[in-house]
């Protein structure tokens, strides 16, 4: 893996400060995520290009969360909170992308694929970011594209 990319098993997310900077911004990711919701997810996997930074959380969900994505209704609600979660408490994490990166996040917007429990952060300059999240190893399912503008 090269130093633009990472995943970290949130289990073992020790000092924030060494690694590249996809390994900080992945521990980062895993504080934040107990910080403010009270749940770590199990891995989070970081890409890294020029102007563009996506997170994918795995298995980000409560067990609470997972039987409520199960109806269609509770899904868009899940989807919703997430989002509303999100923009009402990311500024300390663009402040730690900032300290890490060196560079401004102006940009961002989160997403959540309720029958995966995965939850995908991007953080772009003003590009549209497609990002799809791919099905295991496993027969075929429908995959989801996240759009952010």
């Amino acid at each position: 893996m090269d130093k633009n990319t990472a995943t970290l098993d949130c289990n073992d997310c020790g000092d924030k400060q060494t690694g590249t900077v996809a390994d900080q911004i992945a521990r980062a990711i895993c504080d934040f995520q107990h910080k403010s919701t009270g749940h770590t997810p199990t891995a989070v996997s970081v890409v890294l290009s020029e102007d563009t930074l996506v997170i994918t959380l795995h298995e980000a969900l409560t067990p609470a969360e997972k039987a409520m994505a199960k109806s269609e209704g509770g899904a868009a609600q899940l989807q919703e909170f997430h989002r509303r979660l999100f923009a009402s408490s990311s500024e300390s994490l663009r402040q730690e992308i900032k300290r890490i990166t060196g560079r401004q996040v102006r940009e961002a917007a989160a997403e959540i694929e309720p029958t995966s429990g995965s939850i995908v952060h991007a953080f772009t300059t003003g590009t549209t970011v497609q990002v799809f999240l791919l099905a295991p190893n496993t027969p075929a399912k429908s995959a989801k594209t996240i759009m952010v503008t």
